[in-house]
């Protein structure tokens, strides 16, 4: 004796439903197109209308995995190729806090340098600051991206 899940058959009932509404709708907007309908347009229409039944309905979503994009050059695949402002401010102020907190600096310290985001600002325009970018896609996905792989 085969046990039948009560909530997959009510789904399909849903489905069922939502495609005969779909279908009357479709019909309701194009017979008020035009008063008199030719049988070529109703002919149309009737295969329209077909074509919308005999769709493959979606009863579930597939959990989709989320995974790293790699390659193997180290290229940026997701997004520009450049950092964003976004990502420059971030960084910069990331940074900046590190190095007001005591964290070493990477480079020498400017003549006119006199704030920790001044000696941040180098240090990215100079690409040694030791800090990964992880872009996402809205699939889940993403790229981690190290400072001296962008333009």
């Amino acid at each position: 004796m085969s046990e039948t899940n009560p909530d997959s058959t009510k789904s399909n009932n849903v489905d069922d439903n939502s495609a005969e509404r779909a279908i009357d709708q479709f019909r309701q907007i194009h017979e008020k197109k035009s008063k008199e309908l030719t049988e070529k347009e109703i002919a149309e229409i009737d295969r329209q209308c077909e074509i919308i039944k005999n769709r493959e309905v979606l009863t579930h979503d597939v959990e989709h995995e989320q995974k790293e994009i790699t390659n193997k050059d180290g290229n940026v695949l997701v997004g520009p190729p450049t950092l964003t402002r976004f990502e420059k401010a971030r960084i910069m102020g990331a940074r900046a806090l590190q190095l007001s907190l005591g964290a070493p600096i990477f480079i020498e310290i400017p003549k006119g340098a006199t704030t920790s985001l001044e000696i941040a600002m180098e240090e990215l325009k100079q690409r040694i600051i030791p800090i990964i970018i992880r872009r996402l896609l809205p699939n889940g996905d993403y790229q981690n991206i190290p400072i001296d792989k962008f333009e």
